[in-house]
């Protein structure tokens, strides 16, 4: 997964070579980090509030704008969630000294690979495992479980038709966008990512996902 510095350095090297890459570095940063997708889908996704860079003063504000409740820590690109209760999972954000412990494993586990800063997502009660959304050109091409429950899809469909057009607003070429059912049976948009660096569940074949892709793509 590149980091968008990476990105946009690639993206100049083959511009250099007359190459211009269909996902230009602004649009892949767009994708790729939640400040700058959030405002325009914040009405798909969980309450959050984030920091530039890792200081603790700038943490504690974010923390106060969601108030109180529950809350999931992560930075612009990713979370720990394999690390639930040390790096991810902050039971009261009104407990700032709490707070800062979960935020310290977490940038402790992330160490250089930590992107933007700490990003504190409002805890929203999910009842499904992820589904994995794959859009071109603002057109839902493709429906599958997410990469980390490859043999789980829940019962409930996700209608792509109530999303899309948040999600064809942002004019990306390519991305993927992860939805979750919450407790009142809502769809909710857990994460949105470049499609160019998310994996692919190992139940959807290659030769499937190409295809699909390359028809997508030539319109």
């Amino acid at each position: 997964m590149l980091r968008s510095d990476q990105y946009a350095a690639f993206d100049q090297a083959l511009r250099c070579r007359n190459v211009i890459l269909r996902t230009s570095a602004e649009q892949y940063r767009h994708a790729h980090e939640l400040p700058r997708w959030y405002s325009e889908l914040s009405g798909l996704t969980p309450r959050s509030a984030w920091t530039t860079g890792n200081d603790r003063t700038a943490f504690d504000r974010a923390l106060r704008e969601l108030g109180s409740g529950p809350a999931v820590l992560r930075d612009y690109t990713k979370s720990m969630k394999h690390y639930w209760h040390e790096a991810a999972f902050v039971p009261e954000v009104g407990d700032a000294d709490g707070a800062w412990r979960v935020a310290n494993r977490f940038h402790e586990l992330r160490g250089e690979d930590m992107t933007g800063g700490f990003v504190v997502r409002q805890f929203e009660n999910f009842l499904s495992a992820e589904v994995r959304t794959w859009w071109v050109d603002g057109r839902c091409r493709l429906i599958g479980p997410h990469p980390d429950t490859p043999e789980d899809m829940p019962a409930t469909e996700l209608d792509p038709t109530v999303v899309g057009h948040a999600i064809a607003r942002l004019g990306l070429p390519f991305v993927t966008a992860d939805f979750a059912l919450r407790a009142d049976g809502v769809w909710r948009l857990v994460e949105l990512g470049d499609g160019q660096v998310s994996d692919r569940p190992k139940t959807i074949r290659p030769e499937a996902l190409i295809t699909i892709f390359h028809n997508g793509f030539r319109g």
